[in-house]
């Protein structure tokens, strides 16, 4: 049974805005509450950037039901892995049962541009990102941790504030070395739409489930939960119109990768040739909506994120509980 979740967009809307906007996604129905960690936000004119942290205690005091987390976090330069692991604890005495850790190896707007820290290779964000989820793990569980890694270390430290069920981690990886030793280490795997179909289905979910089975894992029990990009809008234009605030999305890796500067990557989205739809389901169609959004459970994913690109996120939730929810759940119960 699949479930459906709302993506609060901090890189768009003010602190308050925004949490106004993820309570509303829980009064219509949606099962889960993602929020991103920027330090910066994707464009300088008009962008946002609160802080995920203190926002998320917020959203526990004012929700109920709804799954709260972060996707993602990077618990590694900006924030070092001890920290995360004592703010999931809080949150999770908070919010009991309804906590997420979500991590991923980071993005130079975020951990470069705030810390001027080394960036490193691709391959050593990713060894930092799995060091840092073992010392997390290993205070989420244990007491007087003392760690000594190639990048973090403890002594003696404890958590002495922790929720009776372990807060479960969730790990981004864009490549095959990542979704596997997400499938042998974590508790599930997150990852966005719009990318081609046989990344999915021929590299990403297939070391997913590799890695599982190596480390003595049924990949069944693992989450599998996807960023769904979506632009539902009864006026075509208008949900064309809405996706330029997000065009940087629509950017190559290559071309934004080091990119630290969101004047800088502002100027890249809005050069002339860029299609800022390239990453959204665009469409006024319910059953078209229903259809492409299928298409990801019909891959094995069964956590559903809906990041919408609108400025009226109320309307946008208002519709997709109206005209999608209930042809979803029907499809996949």
């Amino acid at each position: 049974m699949i479930r459906l979740g709302y993506k609060a967009s901090a890189e768009q809307f003010a602190p308050q805005e925004l949490l106004d906007f993820a309570v509303h996604a829980e009064a219509v129905g949606l099962d889960s509450i993602f929020v991103s960690d920027h330090f910066q936000p994707f464009r300088h004119t008009g962008g946002h950037s609160p802080n995920s942290l203190v926002w998320l205690g917020a959203l526990a005091a004012r929700t109920t039901r709804a799954q709260i987390g972060t996707s993602v976090l990077t618990p590694t330069i900006r924030y070092y892995p001890a920290v995360v692991a004592q703010a999931f604890a809080t949150l999770g005495c908070l919010a009991p049962g309804r906590v997420t850790l979500g991590v991923g190896a980071g993005e130079a707007m975020n951990e470069l541009a705030p810390t001027a820290a080394d960036w490193g290779t691709p391959g050593e964000r990713l060894r930092r990102l799995q060091e840092a989820v073992r010392l997390i793990e290993a205070l989420f569980t244990g007491e007087r941790v003392s760690f000594d890694g190639r990048y973090f270390a403890t002594r003696n430290a404890t958590i002495y504030d922790r929720p009776d069920a372990r807060v479960p981690i969730l790990v981004a990886a864009g490549g095959p070395k990542g979704a596997a030793w997400a499938g042998a280490n974590a508790d599930g795997f997150i990852q966005t739409s719009g990318k081609p179909r046989e990344l999915y289905a021929e590299t990403l979910l297939p070391a997913l489930d590799a890695g599982a089975r190596e480390a003595g894992r049924d990949p069944a029990v693992l989450e599998r939960m996807i960023e769904i990009k979506l632009s539902y809008h009864p006026d075509l234009d208008q949900a064309r119109r809405d996706c330029a605030f997000w065009a940087p999305l629509s950017l190559p890796a290559e071309a934004k990768k080091d990119v630290d500067d969101p004047v800088e990557l502002e100027r890249l989205a809005d050069a002339p040739g860029v299609d800022a739809t390239s990453r959204f389901i665009v469409t006024d169609d319910p059953d078209e909506a229903a259809d492409r959004i299928s298409a990801y459970v019909e891959l094995g994913f069964e956590h559903l994120v809906v990041h919408s690109p609108a400025a009226d996120q109320a309307d946008f939730l208002e519709r997709f509980a109206a005209d999608l929810a209930p042809r979803l759940r029907t499809r996949h119960a």
